[in-house]
Formats: C-alpha cells, sequence, structure tokens
C-alpha cells in the first residue's frame, strides 16, 4: 500500500502574518489591538486586548467585540485560502455563544479552523479563550466566495 498523498495546503502561496497584519492598519481591527499572531497548517490565530476599546459597562469583555474578534480571524484567514486575483471571501452569517467572561486589563486569544471549504462558500469555527485556556466564546461563521469585479 502506498501512502497517501500531501493534502493540499490550505494557504495560498505567500500568505504571511506581515501581510495579513498590514491589509488591517487603519480599520477596526487595528483600533481594536486585534492581531494575528500564528498561522498553522490547519488555522490562524490572533489575540486582542481587553481594555476601554472592547469592555462593556461592567469592564467586562463585550460580546461584540468578542464577535469582532471572531469574524476577523476567519475572514482573513478564508481570504487567505482562494486566488486574490479572481476571488474575495465576505461574511453571511455569524453565531457566537458568550460562556466565560474575560475581565478588563486581559488578553483574549481566538484560534480559527475550516469545517468547510467549497467554491462558493466557506464555514469556520473560532474558540475564544482566556491566558488561563478557558473557553471565553465559541463562534462558527458562513462566508460567501464571491467573484472580485473585472478591472
Amino acid at each position: 500500500m502506498s501512502a497517501p498523498a500531501d493534502p493540499k495546503p490550505l494557504w495560498w502561496p505567500g500568505v504571511t502574518l506581515e501581510g495579513m497584519n498590514a491589509r488591517s492598519e487603519r480599520t477596526l481591527v487595528s483600533h481594536l489591538g486585534i492581531r494575528i499572531t500564528e498561522l498553522g497548517p490547519d488555522f490562524l490565530r490572533g489575540t486582542m486586548p481587553v481594555d476601554e476599546r472592547s469592555v462593556q459597562p461592567m469592564r467586562i469583555l463585550h460580546g461584540g467585540a468578542s464577535v469582532v474578534l471572531a469574524e476577523t480571524l476567519a475572514s482573513v484567514a478564508a481570504n487567505c485560502t482562494i486566488d486574490p486575483a479572481r476571488h474575495a471571501v465576505v461574511g453571511q452569517e455569524i453565531n457566537a455563544n458568550h460562556v466565560r467572561a474575560a475581565r478588563e486589563g486581559s488578553v483574549v486569544e481566538g484560534t480559527t479552523r475550516p469545517l468547510h471549504l467549497g467554491a462558493r462558500s466557506q464555514v469556520w469555527s473560532i474558540d475564544i479563550v482566556n491566558a488561563a485556556g478557558q473557553l471565553i466564546c465559541v463562534s462558527r461563521i458562513t462566508l460567501a466566495v464571491i467573484d472580485r469585479p473585472a478591472r
């Protein structure tokens, strides 16, 4: 029996952490302090500080900020799996379950992995944890793969 062929790489050639972070400058992503920190063989990871930009009045992480982190990670990752000259990937639906509070002054870390990579849609899961590795939020997003308009 022969060894199985190497699976197709997940990421489009030339994808880098530096490039991902540079594309987010001067956006909501940079405003919230979100940074892409690790590009693995089948995942993308990033962090967000829990500070005055991302807390609600009780000084805990705002659920909407968790959703921004989740959608950012999955959208960035999804756009790094396609030919950027021909396609783009945009969000269609996202859900999130907030299971634990994160206090102001901490940092949360999100990891996204693909569940489905189709020709016209993608589905990604996102887990957000605190520094102790405890689950803060679990999310899932559906994205549409669209054609880029001719220039």
